[in-house]
């Protein structure tokens, strides 16, 4: 099988398997203990904890604290409700992009009926357009999970300043690829999208932001309560600390698979930015391209279909959608995702498996 879903998922790096396996057990047999607990083996996972706390902040801008979840959505939930809901009561309205992911997409609407900043035809927000005057939250998110166009998050937060709206912006697809988005009071992030494991996420908080917890209880994250997983704090901390250090080296050879996938896939049309983007994301489509047809042609090659949303409701994706495409042009995308471990051979072999299965159709 060749991988090439690196959006949904990506591998875990043999560095942070090694990272979180002392604390499933440990040599000695006391890696489980809870990192919660005042004695000597809870003392030693809290200090494995916040060892893995700094190498996740140190991914993040300056002046405020990483607080670790369950996940990106749950980091996304706390900040949004947390946020807007202060006290039981509401703080004002909420603004996100035309093109944000579910975890947001949804809860805003939870919320009360957001107002929508519209991208343009390249998948780029609109920094030209006016925030309500009653908005309390702006959300953008850094890199597009769909179409992997970068957004102007520096530009959007200064908008938000302005109107006295905090901002969050969803990193998961950018943490540990580019530089944390500038401006933003919060930021949520997933340690499976950058080579940790899953079932971790986190929020990084703006000194001086508030929050109301979500979850009741201990409070052990301050805004968040439940009993941390060392093993998954250290995998996310090991994770991260190798994303920093080795993304100038991760965003070369992306860069040097898209050029590659862009000579294979001549004629397919490029979805979003070609610049402004994640070059490991590579959303295309053709005309009169069956998705479910080159899925099932094509089983050894994992790629993602580019029209249904996570629901699995058969729609064209919001995403497409949002920057002009038709129901038909939506329907025949595919995305094709690759990472660090992504040889030149396994995206070469996997094109023509691919190119070979759509001629057949079309």
């Amino acid at each position: 099988m060749i991988y090439l879903d690196y959006q949904a998922t990506t591998p875990l790096a043999p560095e942070a398997r090694d990272a979180m396996l002392q604390w499933l057990d440990g040599p000695d047999g006391t890696g489980f203990g809870n990192p919660h607990s005042p004695h000597r083996m809870g003392r030693t996972a809290a200090a494995a904890v916040e060892l893995a706390r700094d190498r996740v902040a140190a991914l993040m801008p300056p002046g405020g604290q990483v607080h670790f979840t369950g996940s990106a959505c749950e980091a996304i939930n706390l900040a949004m409700r947390g946020s807007v809901l202060k006290g039981g009561s509401k703080q004002g309205r909420v603004a996100i992009s035309a093109i944000e992911h579910a975890a947001v997409r949804d809860t805003a609407y939870v919320l009360d009926e957001p107002h929508i900043i519209p991208v343009d035809r390249n998948g780029i927000a609109d920094t030209r357009s006016n925030l309500p005057g009653d908005t309390a939250l702006v959300c953008v998110m850094q890199v597009n999970n769909e179409i992997g166009t970068l957004q102007p998050v520096a530009e959007i937060a200064s908008q938000a300043k302005e109107a006295g709206a905090l901002m969050l912006c969803d990193a998961v697809q950018g943490m540990g690829k580019f530089a944390a988005p500038g401006g933003a009071d919060m930021i949520a992030v997933s340690a499976h999208k950058l080579y940790g494991p899953k079932g971790i996420g986190a929020l990084w908080v703006r000194d001086g932001v508030e929050l109301d917890p979500q979850i009741t209880g201990g409070l052990q994250e301050k805004f968040r309560s439940g009993t941390l997983s060392t093993a998954l704090c250290a995998g996310f901390g090991a994770a991260a600390q190798l994303a920093g250090e080795r993304m100038q080296a991760d965003k070369d050879h992306a860069r040097d698979l898209w050029d590659r996938a862009v000579e294979l896939f001549d004629g397919w049309e490029i979805n979003g930015s070609t610049e402004a983007r994640n070059h490991a994301n590579f959303s295309v489509r053709r005309d009169g391209l069956d998705v479910a047809r080159l899925m099932s042609d094509c089983r050894e090659v994992m790629f993602s279909a580019g029209s249904a949303c996570a629901s699995g409701s058969g729609k064209p994706s919001h995403v497409l959608k949002a920057i002009g495409l038709t129901d038909q042009q939506a329907k025949s995308t595919i995305r094709i995702g690759w990472g660090r471990y992504t040889t030149m051979e396994e995206l070469e072999e996997a094109a023509q498996k691919l190119i070979n299965a759509a001629l057949q159709q079309i």
